[in-house]
């Protein structure tokens, strides 16, 4: 059984090889979500766009991402210039990115359902491409 952490970070480098090889240089934050300062789960750019993203691989129909995640994610994409994604793999699919304003607000945190995301989200191809 694979650990959340270990699957989190496995989805991470894939999305890093995704960009790689889409001519985006991209790199994990290391230790993102445990250190003082707002650090985001994966930096990557084109010379044109910096995108910051926070990375959910989940294997339910739905994630929810504390408000804490929320403000860091925004806090740190607008200190760095960076446009703020959420990025999100449901098991056996492709990538989704949603920007964080679709996400549904509860009192504690955002949630990502599976529906939203093929509604609201973009492929990876969409999002790398301007839309």
């Amino acid at each position: 059984m694979i650990r959340t952490k270990d699957k989190g970070s496995a989805a991470e480098r894939e999305l890093i090889h995704m960009f790689w090889e889409n001519s985006w240089a991209a790199m994990r934050a290391a230790g993102s979500g445990s250190t003082q300062h707002p650090s985001p789960d994966v930096i990557a750019g084109n010379g044109m766009r910096r995108v910051a993203i926070e990375c959910k691989s989940v294997g339910d129909d739905k994630k929810y991402i504390s408000k804490d995640e929320m403000i860091q994610l925004l806090l740190f994409s607008h200190t760095f210039g960076a446009e703020a994604w959420i990025g999100i793999r449901f098991s056996g699919r492709k990538w989704f990115f949603l920007n964080p304003e679709d996400l549904s607000e509860t009192d504690k945190s955002h949630l990502v359902s599976e529906k939203i995301a093929e509604m609201k989200g973009l492929s990876f191809e969409e999002m790398i491409n301007g839309f």
